[in-house]
């Protein structure tokens, strides 16, 4: 079988691929640089975004199943070239924001495409993972240059999840029967607070890392400035400041996998390049 991955120079795409190259599938991927894509030799890759119809559907041309790596925008250009296809099975990356409620920003986004999805006719997993632990190589700058990391939230707990714990749920989605219909929120095994995030980071680089309070307003502006949407600011500032219980650790990586969800620590061990 053949199988399309979207988003694959990310860091669940990357492993995504990883994991299906391991079970024998053959790989596609859709990249915009396939030149700086870094991808393993055995992987075809193809040129173009899911906006652009022709190159998309040359690198549909053949396909069995996709890992879409969701850009609202694009959706309806990938549905129909997708069906054109005859594709079978979409795997979406969506978000846990999904199930908090018309008003969050990001469910909104996350929402549009899994309809669209479903009413494409596949037979379609979604995945919902809550917060990425891969969100805090953000902190990587600061920590190699001032060992300090800032944050409105550092008491603010969530199960963040591994990226390569998504991409197995997903390959087993991809390649396995029985998961058709289902939306799967996936998380961490633990709740864990920013700043002992800080700690974890800081044990497995082997040196002290300092946590210090930023204020909320100064956090907002930098993420503004770093090019993140206004509204996706403030709903995950809320979301951080609120608590969410909807972050509870599940067990859905080990029902799907058959092996539990890593910790953040085993996380910070096999990230610790990143930050040193």
């Amino acid at each position: 079988m053949t199988v399309l991955v979207t988003g694959a120079t990310g860091n669940v795409g990357r492993c995504v691929v990883d994991r299906l190259l391991a079970s024998g599938a053959q790989v596609r991927a859709l990249t915009r640089r396939p030149e700086a894509a870094g991808l393993p030799a055995e992987v075809e890759l193809f040129a173009g975004g899911l906006g652009d119809a022709e190159s998309l559907a040359a690198a549909l041309n053949g396909v069995d199943r996709v890992f879409l790596f969701p850009v609202p925008e694009s959706t309806a250009t990938f549905v129909a070239q997708a069906a054109a296809a005859d594709v079978q099975r979409v795997v979406v990356l969506s978000s846990m924001a999904v199930e908090f409620g018309a008003e969050n920003a990001i469910g909104q986004r996350h929402r549009l495409v899994e309809q669209a999805v479903a009413d494409g006719g596949f037979e379609w997993t979604f995945l919902r993972p809550g917060a990425f632990a891969a969100n805090t190589l953000a902190w990587a700058d600061p920590i190699r240059a001032e060992g300090v990391v800032r944050e409105p939230f550092p008491d603010a707990q969530q199960a963040s999840i591994h990226e390569d714990d998504i991409a197995a749920v997903a390959v087993a989605a991809l390649l396995e029967d029985g998961h058709a219909g289902k939306s799967y929120v996936l998380t961490g095994p633990e709740r864990i607070s920013t700043a002992d995030q800080v700690r974890a980071i800081g044990a497995a680089i082997g040196r002290e890392v300092r946590i210090e309070a930023e204020p909320l307003k100064q956090a907002k502006a930098r993420l503004v400035a770093e090019g993140v949407p206004a509204a996706v600011v403030d709903t995950l500032f809320d979301l951080r400041g609120a608590d969410q219980a909807l972050d509870d650790p599940v067990p859905t990586v080990e029902q799907v996998t058959g092996r539990p969800a890593r910790t953040f620590a085993q996380w910070a061990v096999d990230h610790a390049d990143d930050f040193r």
